[in-house]
């Protein structure tokens, strides 16, 4: 079937949820995919942040075929090997103590307040504290409680009454942080290192550290959403060890896979009681495909992987130099192209108008590009890209901007 045959049958089989790009992918290799006619595309959004090894990286591609020769799934009803070393990899690399395993983002999130709130009811014995604490602009998941504590009016339309009590405060505010906190009924603060989906938004120097100072006193959980800011997407495993700060919780997901469908929360062990069983009482929380052999042996590669090639310390390197490119383009195109932000790959051009047009302009000149906060046109290629593919990107990008100026 060509492409129009195929968005023409998707048009009448798929519910009409999304707003797709006329195209459809037909493979990749690299930062580069292909259309089913076979016209070759840049791809600098993997996936939403999730390809950060590219497409068809043979590590992945081995330790997927791999795993779906021995064990593809066998319930949480037993150990499983997988699953116990990726944990281990997790922990091995950031501030936790324990991890749960579940299938994406907003699982994470999801879980990662039910912890909260048990911890608060079980461990702290304080059941009134079931407020949460959120920023507006943020963005935590599609679920009926993540939508409750997404910080964007446009994504919780028509699906209300949500869950409650939600507080929103501004981010980067720690004077609001500190009224919100000081009423001390919050079972945690939910907050993102980074903005991604709110327009690529770094809070100010010393606004994470002033959480956790503030969520210490109160006896507030700190949880950090990092499912599109981890696993090297900054240039640091997670976005949070850039200020040398640690939350007692942190989510993650997109790219911890590779492209494996993955969700995880990681918690201190003094957290992690809020998810623990208690003899002869239901299991507090619990996913049938959660931790899987092959996504978690997909995660393995993925983490090994980033070592293994020093992508870190590419996606820094990376990151400053596409920094540079877009700022060029700011110098050179002030009408439209206003800023830059950003850290690592998770870098943002803020425009002066709607970046859909912009994005849908680059697609037709073979550069995949996404939107983020509807002003910026967000980059997050993969962790493998190179200064070429960047310099391509950039100057569709400049011809681009030059013809909506």
């Amino acid at each position: 079937m060509t492409s129009a045959d195929l968005i023409a049958l998707a048009s009448r089989a798929l519910i009409q949820n999304y707003r797709q790009q006329p195209i459809v992918l037909g493979r990749g290799r690299g930062v580069e995919v292909w259309d089913l006619e076979d016209r070759r595309y840049l791809d600098m959004t993997a996936g939403i942040a999730v390809s950060a090894l590219g497409h068809g990286h043979p590590a992945l591609v081995a330790a997927i075929t791999e795993q779906a020769q021995t064990l593809l799934h066998a319930s949480n009803l037993y150990f499983l090997e997988r699953q116990i070393l990726a944990a281990d990899a997790i922990t091995r690399r950031c501030f936790a103590d324990r991890v749960f395993f579940c299938n994406s983002g907003a699982e994470a999130n999801e879980a990662a307040l039910k912890l909260a709130r048990r911890y608060q009811a079980v461990v702290a014995g304080a059941p009134q504290r079931t407020r949460i604490i959120t920023t507006k602009k943020s963005f935590h998941g599609r679920s009926m409680a993540t939508l409750s504590v997404t910080g964007q009016d446009i994504y919780r339309d028509g699906f209300g009454p949500l869950i409650e009590p939600v507080t929103e405060i501004d981010f980067g505010d720690l004077d609001a942080a500190e009224r919100a906190l000081g009423t001390r009924d919050a079972c945690a603060f939910i907050v993102e290192p980074i903005q991604a989906e709110g327009g690529i938004i770094v809070p100010p120097a010393g606004y994470l550290a002033g959480l956790r100072d503030l969520c210490t006193r109160t006896g507030t959980l700190l949880i950090f959403d990092e499912v599109q800011t981890g696993i090297g997407r900054t240039g640091a495993w997670f976005a949070h060890q850039h200020e040398e700060v640690t939350p007692d919780v942190m989510t993650r997901a997109k790219a911890l896979g590779g492209g494996v469908p993955i969700g995880a929360i990681a918690a201190t062990d003094d957290a992690a009681r809020g998810l623990a069983r208690i003899e002869g009482k239901a299991v507090p929380h619990a996913s049938t495909f959660g931790g899987n052999p092959l996504a978690c042996a997909a995660a393995v590669a993925v983490i090994e992987t980033i070592d293994n090639e020093a992508l870190l310390e590419n996606a820094k390197e990376a990151g400053r130099y596409l920094n540079r490119r877009l700022e060029e383009l700011v110098a050179k195109h002030p009408a439209i192209a206003v800023a830059t932000r950003g850290r690592g790959l998770l870098q943002g051009l803020v425009l002066s108008q709607p970046a859909a047009a912009v994005a849908g302009s680059c697609r037709e000149h073979g550069l995949l590009v996404s939107v983020a906060g509807g002003v910026v046109i967000r980059f997050v290629p993969a962790l493998t890209v190179k200064r070429a593919h960047i310099d391509e990107a950039i100057t569709i990008l400049d011809s681009v901007l030059a013809a909506s100026s």
